[in-house]
């Protein structure tokens, strides 16, 4: 497990990879989700995600970020999801 303050560092650190700036970063209780993104660049995470392992935290921080670019599952979106994942293993 890794405390809310590292994890929000995580997130710094590959938004700053990605170019993007986050305006807020929360960690909560969600009950059917393990992350959100607004429109107006606030993202949301569970709480359970402390408790997951390196790798699935990067894939739900990275999908995340990049809804910051892209807000929606288009072809773009999942071009960049697939070229960081890629870059990152």
């Amino acid at each position: 497990m890794i405390s809310a303050q590292e994890f929000k560092e995580e997130v710094r650190m590959l938004a700053k990879d990605v170019g993007v700036e986050p305006k807020e970063i929360h960690i909560r209780e969600m009950k059917t989700k393990w992350a959100s993104c607004s429109s107006r660049g606030r993202l949301t995470f569970d709480k359970s995600l402390l408790d997951e392992p390196r790798e699935v935290r990067f894939q739900v921080i990275l999908h995340e970020l990049l809804h910051l670019k892209y807000p929606n599952h288009g072809k773009m979106f999942n071009v960049m999801l697939e070229t960081y994942l890629e870059k990152y293993n």
